[in-house]
């Protein structure tokens, strides 16, 4: 179910959302090793068996990975991007819709921005800014 966050909610949910976020990254990051070996196994073997087993093995690796990604955004957060370890939690600036935002290394939420602008147009959330959600 949707709903926005103030930023004491956000900072109440983030260490469950960062072990879910960890536990993502896991998985992207067992999704790069078996690509790796797959395309290594195309160089290096003449096997089709081997091949097969690396691609199934591939397959139930991304499955995963977009499960637990779909676990983390049922937190209510929006992945931006695995990679870059950045989150979004939904949020309302007077009547202005805007993003929480979070990356992987923070401890709290401490800054947000506009919904049309990125990680690059960070803000700092005021101390006393009451005008979050």
């Amino acid at each position: 179910m949707f709903s926005y966050f103030t930023a004491n909610d956000a900072n109440a949910a983030l260490p469950d959302v960062i072990k879910k976020f960890e536990f993502s990254l896991a998985k992207k990051n067992e999704v790069t090793k078996i690509e790796q070996q797959l395309q290594l196994s195309l160089s290096t073997t003449n096997s089709f068996e081997e091949y097969a087993n690396l691609k199934q093995q591939l397959n139930s690796a991304i499955t995963k990975f977009y499960e637990s990604v779909e676990i983390l955004e049922n937190t209510g957060v929006m992945v931006k991007s695995i990679e870059q370890g950045l989150l979004d939690f939904p949020s309302k600036r007077f009547d202005e819709e805007v993003w929480l935002c979070w990356k992987y290394g923070e401890t709290e939420i401490k800054f947000w921005h506009e919904k049309d602008s990125g990680f690059m147009g960070r803000k700092p959330i005021e101390v006393s800014d009451e005008s979050l959600v």
